[in-house]
């Protein structure tokens, strides 16, 4: 899913046939074959983290190579004359006796500084920047939603409001067992490690995954992290009614799906059995607030030894399961709002990496604040083998019981209570000012463009492209992520999408007078002109990564001076104020997400291109009134429509 970038103003997922088995052999001789053959099937199997040693560090790019491109980058945004005088103040900047010099030796040594830790430059200085630091709710603001496919048997029909239902806590027992499963796979490194053509990847975001909690804090939160990842309980919330599950038989075993099933039920009829006058207060609503706020009021809780327990017995769970009582419309622009933000915030905790919802009918998705210690779409591939692993029972096998369900308690005072009423209007506010629908395009997929011979990816790029300039007008900034994995501790870098070349482009498409051999022929310029950049950020050459970590290296009387002009200049922010911001997250054929537009006046678009269909999911803000997200909708599936069928009759021979 995307990674939420902000401006520098806002703060800036076996059999073993060689085994010796003979009826000809002694039994002993039978086991040991076994053994044997177990030990060879290991062996062939690498470890999760056993190419981390072999994978480079993440670079430093050259001062020179970084200002030519993000001058490039800078031409479809300015005026000649503007151009100009920005040009020449980050020439100034990288001239042997400028700052650029003296920043690039200091982030040189921060990374010198970083090596004995295992990290790069960027980890630490990206992770408060980009996240941290940011004060603005996380709800809509930072976590994404993933909604999975309907269980192979459908929804449950008939479910009565306000109840929990036999189906859906069967799905939700099916994933929590399939969750702690990949857990220990991690834990014993049995996830296969990520290559590519180009080598391995980095693995270790999925340290990341459970037990990770961001915490609220000033002046800028906390990550909490464990791996391995030994809790022992999940979080269960169900009418905002916290629990711990403890999800481990007293063996030590993974609960079946038929025990873990029995400990949901107790949750549901422990909450159904109390007046609703008596029940908790819904303090996971907190999780929905501006941080200083949530911090503020985080801290006060703490103060109280209850309140601490339960906040620590959360934030150390290896992740939450919220149980709700009803269930979304089915459809689409209505069914995936329950995942992206619920009923006004209610029944959630933002704050944990993974928050796994399922309705009373059985639908079922996520809501992730993993953006933090990892992205997004680290455990997409985790979530389809959740997703296949519902065709059967899982094959744990419990010989004694677990522990019961615990219900969390708190200790509210008045000031918290109007706390919690305060932060259900924000809530209600910031909910209703997303508008979020999705677009679930059936006419054709990847198949048909590489028939074509044309980048999916760089299909993708040009539609929103144009359909952003036949919708407004004009061309914006434009952000997509680009994954640096090839490098140890790597995360992502910026694709800098809006290029002279894709201006060019749009322009010509919308012209009749230009014949279109010479529209595809702008087209494949302005795909090749993306695809530069993309192999640039992808091998750790982009733009914005390293121009934020040299703006970290001044200090405020650097900042201030003429030397910084290159950051003074309003050029800098306005190219990273990201009107169209877009994440790849092919294939989605058996999950797809999104997130929330990251400017007042800009697009949040996820998409995922399968063989046959495209998914794609648009947000923008009811409060900037320019922002049309049904509209934009109509006019990408347009856009795709006329793609398709000038491929058919120019493209594909």
């Amino acid at each position: 899913m995307a990674l939420l970038l902000r401006t520098s103003s806002q703060a800036i997922g076996a059999r073993y046939p060689n085994a010796a088995f003979t009826a000809k052999r002694p039994l002993l001789y039978h086991i040991q074959g076994v053994r044997r053959a177990l030990n060879t099937a290991t062996e062939k199997q690498p470890k999760t983290f056993s190419n981390q040693s072999k994978l480079p560090r993440l670079p430093i790019p050259e001062l020179k190579g970084t200002a030519e491109r993000y001058k490039r980058s800078l031409l479809p945004l300015l005026s000649s004359a503007e151009h100009a005088k920005v040009s020449q103040k980050v020439d100034q900047f990288i001239n042997k006796d400028g700052l650029g010099p003296k920043l690039q030796e200091r982030l040189q040594a921060l990374d010198k500084q970083e090596t004995p830790k295992g990290v790069s430059w960027l980890d630490e200085l990206w992770l408060n920047k980009g996240y941290l630091e940011y004060r603005i709710p996380t709800l809509i603001n930072v976590n994404w939603w993933n909604q999975f496919q309907d269980p192979p048997q459908g929804l449950a029909q008939g479910v009565a409001p306000g109840k929990a239902s036999e189906p859906q806590l069967q799905r939700a027992a099916n994933i929590a067992v399939s969750l702690i499963n990949y857990s220990n796979k991690v834990n014993n490194e049995e996830i296969t490690p990520d290559v590519s053509r180009s080598g391995p990847f980095c693995m270790n975001q999925l340290k990341k995954m459970f037990g990770a909690s961001r915490i609220a804090a000033n002046p800028r939160d906390k990550i909490v992290t464990s791996w391995p990842a030994t809790a022992k309980h999940i979080t269960v919330i169900y009418k905002d009614q916290i629990f711990s599950v403890p999800v481990f038989d007293a063996e030590g075993q993974v609960l079946s799906d038929k025990a873990m099933t029995s400990q949901l039920r107790r949750v549901v009829e422990q909450v159904d059995k109390v007046q609703p006058e008596l029940l908790q207060p819904p303090v996971g609503i907190m999780t929905t607030e501006h941080r200083d706020t949530w911090a503020n009021v985080r801290e006060q809780l703490e103060s109280n030894p209850k309140n601490a327990n339960t906040l620590k017995d959360i934030d150390t769970s290896l992740f939450v399961i919220s149980l709700d009582d009803y269930s979304a419309p089915s459809d689409i622009d209505q069914a995936h709002r329950n995942m992206f933000h619920g009923t006004e915030g209610r029944n959630r905790w933002f704050d944990k990496a993974l928050s796994f919802i399922v309705e009373n009918n059985g639908r079922a998705g996520v809501n992730g604040e993993i953006h933090a210690p990892a992205d997004a779409i680290i455990p997409f591939t985790m979530f389809g083998e959740i997703i296949k692993s519902e065709q059967g029972e899982s094959s744990n096998i419990n010989v004694s019981a677990p522990a019961p369900p615990t219900w969390l308690s708190w200790d509210i005072t008045p000031s918290i209570s109007d706390a919690l009423k305060t932060a259900q209007s924000n809530a209600a506010k910031l909910i209703n000012d997303i508008d979020s629908v999705l677009l679930h395009y059936h006419g054709y997929g990847s198949n048909l463009m590489k028939k074509a011979k044309v980048s999916p990816d760089g299909w993708m790029q040009m539609a929103f492209q144009l359909a952003y300039f036949r919708q407004h007008g004009k061309s914006v900034p434009t952000y997509e992520a680009a994954s640096t994995r090839k490098f140890l501790t790597g995360r992502t870098e910026t694709v800098r999408t809006l290029s002279v070349d894709t201006v060019a482009f749009t322009k010509a498409w919308e012209d009749d007078s230009v014949k279109m051999e010479d529209k595809l022929a702008l087209m494949n310029k302005a795909i090749g002109s993306h695809l530069e950049y993309m192999k640039a950020a992808v091998n750790g050459m982009g733009v914005d990564r390293h121009l934020l970590g040299l703006r970290c290296m001044m200090t405020p009387e650097e900042a201030s001076s003429e030397a910084a002009a290159i950051f003074q200049d309003p050029s800098y922010v306005n190219s990273q104020y990201w009107i169209l911001s877009t994440s790849n997250v092919s294939p989605g054929d058996l999950c797809y997400g999104g997130f929330g537009a990251v400017v007042p006046e800009g697009y949040g678009i996820a998409y995922a291109v399968d063989k046959e269909r495209i998914r794609i999911s648009m947000s923008s803000w009811n409060s900037y009134p320019e922002t049309d997200t049904p509209e934009f909708r109509n006019v990408v599936s347009d856009i795709l429509d006329e793609f398709g069928e000038v491929a058919e009759k120019y493209l594909i021979k």
